[in-house]
């Protein structure tokens, strides 16, 4: 929750989760088998079903939009901007609401992919590499060796930092080089056209000056990478299911040799979900939402549900198949693909904003929630875990999600300055707001030259994904050296506060990786998920201090050196009032 209300960008945790699950339970069965209450030792089978509640109910704090579409309607992230700011466009932030929602659309996802669990993972053979990393890393475990390797020291430390070190490498510096790029050279040279380009009394939040800009080039970057990412796997889903029906299947790699193919495919397909009962589940919920939605939120109507409910499917499959071919799940960007359509349709006069928004929320929840379960039902099918105990385990931890999420972003909402700059400046509401916006308003209302600028890094998204993918294809040896576009987009926003850590954390491994390669790769997702966890941790205690109203004792605060001679000069004249 504090990644995404702060830089919002989240690292994919399965194998974190695996790890700890794994030390958790296993100091936990330890204490009790001596003890003499529970003899039975703790089992992979065990361990994946722990972690794919973990993962389900952790999913909710992405999917739930906290940082994006929930905030994105509240009143906070509205004043940011000029448009749009009647109550009709906006939904302020309310607990019971909030996971009302939740339960109704997170549940829809797990029952709309279902059926096509056996032809994702048997058929297709789809390898889902997350999923089948966590599978390699629980059944590593689960072995005398390692077991032995998995003993591990870590010391919390600042949440950046662990990041980087679980995210690629290009990622780390391709955001470095988006700051340098926006912050360094862009807004600099923008801001000097102040009077010109755009008129010098606005606020800096306007969207018709620097604001405008900052917010609409990151988004068309955003949009460019998304829209080829999205062009570009539902080409290769077409091509590769194009093959499976034209060639036979050929024998998949066997991740690991000691256990017979037949065998995982017996215990996969031995506990089987009747698709009668998905589907009965599924209808039975869209009918349930297609009622109380419009309820929760006015500005959407049953129509609008009832479209969202039948498309939902396609693209879950969509996004669920690509996930697998590419490990890369987007989400988000059928997200902002409903919060254009429904925002265009309804229009800025009857809600149109907020309805975008919700419209993304329930297509989000549906569709991330799939591909969630997929790439788990890929883990427990390499670890011999029964399908039927895992989606269950998903359910439970979806259920604890949905209620666990809210709460935890109901007590950062209240105690800190959610949205603002001077607290967590959750950055991709604005982003969802500001293409909310252009949905109702178009492009009439940017700022001069801005829309030039957005066509251009558009193209510049585009281009670069383009060179990525022929990079690949033709395995040029720079295709490890270019910069991602979305990794760049986000700092041209956000700022480069966060980079920097980002970047250590890359550093750190690597030197770790040269000097000790086996250590480096066993230990590595151990420290991070130390450093992630043990300053996420302490957010809570925080956050409750902060609500109790107690401050801390003293303050360190870091100002420029223009910033702290103004300071000390202030500071003089309240000593010296006479010289003043």
């Amino acid at each position: 929750m504090k990644l995404n209300l702060t830089s919002g960008i989240v690292p994919s945790l399965n194998m974190s989760a695996g790890l700890l699950a794994f030390f958790l339970m296993k100091t936990w069965t330890s204490a009790l088998e001596r003890c003499g209450i529970f003899p039975k030792p703790f089992t992979r089978q065990e361990n994946t079903v722990v972690q794919t509640c973990v993962i389900s109910c952790s999913s909710i704090a992405f999917s739930g939009g906290f940082g994006t579409y929930i905030l994105g309607m509240s009143k906070k992230i509205a004043e940011g901007f000029d448009e749009a700011k009647t109550s009709i466009n906006v939904e302020e932030p309310s607990l019971g609401r909030i996971i009302a929602f939740l339960f109704l659309v997170s549940f829809v996802g797990l029952f709309s992919i279902v059926p096509l669990r056996k032809i994702m993972i048997i058929s297709y053979k789809l390898t889902y590499p997350s999923g089948s990393a966590t599978a390699h890393l629980i059944n590593s475990f689960h072995t005398p060796q390692g077991a032995i390797q998995a003993k591990f020291f870590f010391d919390f430390s600042a949440t950046y930092v662990g990041v980087g070190m679980i995210c690629p490498y290009i990622i780390n510096f391709s955001l470095l080089l988006g700051s340098v790029v926006s912050w360094g050279v862009m807004w600099p040279y923008i801001e000097s056209k102040r009077g010109l380009w755009y008129d010098a009394k606005l606020p800096r939040s306007s969207l018709h000056g620097l604001n405008g800009y900052q917010i609409f080039i990151s988004i068309a970057m955003i949009i460019g990478d998304g829209l080829f990412n999205f062009l570009s796997i539902l080409v290769r889903t077409s091509y590769d299911m194009y093959l499976k029906r034209t060639k036979p299947a050929e024998a998949a790699a066997k991740p690991f040799a000691g256990v017979d193919i037949s065998e995982r495919q017996a215990v996969f397909l031995k506990d089987q979900i009747p698709t009668s009962i998905a589907a009965g589940a599924y209808v039975l919920l869209a009918a349930i939402s297609v009622v109380a939605i419009p309820h929760i939120f006015r500005q959407l109507k049953p129509k609008h549900v009832v479209w969202a409910y039948v498309v939902a499917p396609v693209f879950a499959f969509c996004n669920a198949y690509g996930t697998g071919l590419t490990d890369w799940s987007l989400s988000s960007s059928y997200g902002k693909l409903a919060i254009f359509i429904f925002g265009a349709s309804i229009g800025s006069a009857d809600g149109g904003v907020v309805a975008g928004l919700a419209a993304c929320g329930l297509m989000m929840g549906i569709v991330s929630t799939a591909s969630d379960l997929i790439q788990d039902f890929k883990t427990g099918y390499l670890t011999l875990t029964s399908p039927r105990s895992m989606f269950v385990s998903q359910v439970m931890g979806t259920g604890l999600g949905c209620i666990m999420s809210p709460v935890v972003f109901w007590i950062f909402y209240k105690a800190y300055d959610v949205g603002l700059e001077e607290g967590y400046p959750a950055p991709y509401a604005k982003i969802y707001r500001g293409i909310a916006l252009l949905g109702v308003n178009g492009w009439n209302q940017l700022p001069r030259y801005c829309l030039r600028f957005c066509l251009g890094f558009f193209l510049l998204a585009v281009a670069i994904c383009a060179l990525k993918e022929v990079a690949k294809a033709r395995r040029w040896w720079m295709q490890d050296y270019i910069p991602s576009a979305l990794g760049m987009a986000v700092p041209f926003f956000l700022g480069s506060f966060f980079t920097i850590d980002m970047c250590v954390g890359s550093i750190l491994l690597y030197l770790w990786s040269k000097s000790d390669r086996v250590r480096a790769h066993t230990f590595a997702p151990a420290v991070a998920s130390g450093l992630i966890c043990g300053d996420g941790i302490w957010s809570l205690p925080s956050s409750i201090l902060s609500l109790l109203n107690i401050n801390p004792p003293m303050c360190l605060r870091v100002f420029s050196a223009d910033t702290n001679y103004q300071v000390e000069e202030f500071l003089w004249t309240l000593k010296n009032p006479a010289a003043t």
